[in-house]
């Protein structure tokens, strides 16, 4: 099977597209995607050589083969059309909701795993309630204190900070768990002692976690569908 490819146009930036790829072979009943990071606000079109987009393509390599054992797992990668978040129109979870529609298209029936980096952690979190989302990992997210906490009810989710994050906020991504966990959600924080924000450093210890995060997710999942082994 040939890597899924799809391209969502922004007229509005001059033509910048999206882009949403399969680095997998096949995909099936589960769905890995990775969202990067990038700015507060920007309308620059987001090259594949940024940083954000790469570290996320990284990652995303890593965790593939980590996976490439369980069958029926496709690892996507959405690189956005713009760098920016840019309040009030979040081009990034316009992004993913196309990202997201196309999958469907091919995958009606799809479990979804989010993991999110930066402004990626948040859009992902935003997206954590969407039908068929079974999981959200976002690393050093930026969380704003307008985000809702409530919505996470059938999601796993983790939010992983280093402590020496010096652009998100490891306090409030550990108040946004603790506020998710008070009203019965299974929402999890882990803080990363010596770790930054870029994931560069250390990067085996942000890799253990997000694999050991979708991997117990893959074996629950399986469990629920029966298509695993039957705990004794």
């Amino acid at each position: 099977m040939r890597a899924h490819r799809a391209k969502l146009a922004n007229t509005d930036t001059g033509g910048t597209s999206a882009l949403l790829r399969c680095l997998t072979r096949a995909s099936g009943p589960t769905v890995v995607l990775f969202l990067h990071g990038g700015r507060s606000s920007s309308v620059e079109p987001m090259k594949p050589w940024r940083l954000a987009y790469l570290r996320m393509w990284w990652l995303a390599l890593r965790i593939r083969r980590a996976v490439r054992a369980t069958p029926g797992v496709g690892v996507w990668l959405l690189r956005n059309r713009v760098r920016g978040w840019n309040e009030p129109t979040r081009d990034p979870l316009v992004d993913a909701h196309w990202a997201l529609a196309e999958i469907r298209t091919l995958h009606p029936e799809a479990n979804v795993v989010l993991i999110g980096h930066s402004m990626g952690g948040r859009a992902a979190l935003l997206l954590g309630a969407e039908p068929g989302i079974s999981g959200v990992c976002a690393l050093a997210p930026w969380v704003a204190d307008s985000d809702p906490r409530q919505h996470l009810e059938n999601t796993a989710v983790l939010l992983a900070h280093g402590d020496r994050d010096r652009t998100t906020s490891a306090a409030a991504s550990k108040d946004y768990a603790d506020e998710a966990d008070r009203v019965g959600h299974d929402v999890r924080f882990r803080s990363l002692s010596g770790c930054g924000h870029a994931m560069l450093r250390h990067h085996r210890r942000w890799d253990h976690l997000v694999r050991t995060f979708v991997t117990e997710l893959l074996g629950n999942l399986a469990h629920q569908d029966g298509t695993g082994p039957s705990p004794e």
